[in-house]
């Protein structure tokens, strides 16, 4: 008598839970909506560029679980940008994550499906620029510095970052201006060199 063998799709729950016991750095988000979970650094550093990325609203973390003929995949992200909402993955050379049955799984749930490598996730300075400023993700900068500087910038246009240290008088100058950064109050160029005391700050206009 044949003997039948019942595979196993994991539950969207134990993925979670799996990636819940896992702790990648930078530890702080700006964008993220709901639990910060990554499956890998990997993962994490594609996160870190979403926050800095001014055309995404929000990223939520293993957003829902995708079958196909017994196989499963839980998409690294569901990422809100403008009007469109996408499933995002991080991926290595050989990742699983790129086969067709995932993208036609999605599909059928109604999401293009984005596969990002990790060449591209790591290439230039932007994810170390990223990563610096994500360490002071948690940081509010008071309303007077945040006035302050903003007043500066409107007047001049543009600002060195050395320049822009003398506008803080009530909280530390590098974590305030990159919460200004994150929060998009000011940008500065993220993809030509790592920030140091001549990158340009300018006032975002949306």
């Amino acid at each position: 008598m044949p003997v039948s063998l019942k595979i196993e799709i994991p539950s969207l729950q134990s993925v979670r839970s799996a990636a819940a016991a896992l702790r990648f750095e930078p530890f702080g988000t700006v964008r993220c909506s709901g639990a910060p979970l990554f499956r890998s650094q990997l993962a994490r550093d594609l996160a870190c560029l979403l926050d800095v990325d001014a055309d995404v609203t929000s990223w939520t973390c293993l957003p829902m679980l995708l079958s196909s003929g017994g196989e499963s995949h839980v998409p690294d992200f569901q990422v809100v940008r403008g009007q469109n909402t996408i499933f995002v993955d991080a991926a290595g050379g050989e990742n699983p994550h790129r086969a067709s049955w995932v993208d036609e799984a999605a599909a059928q749930a109604g999401y293009h499906r984005d596969v990002v490598l990790d060449a591209e996730i790591r290439s230039g300075c932007r994810l170390a620029n990223a990563r610096d400023l994500l360490r002071y993700a948690r940081w509010r900068c008071p309303l007077g510095d945040r006035v302050r500087l903003l007043g500066a910038l409107d007047e001049i246009g543009s600002m060195t970052v050395a320049e822009c240290m003398s506008a803080f008088q009530e909280t530390s100058p590098i974590a305030g201006l990159s919460s200004l950064i994150l929060h998009r109050f000011v940008e500065i160029d993220l993809d030509d060199a790592r920030i140091g005391p001549e990158t340009p700050v300018r006032r975002r206009r949306d």
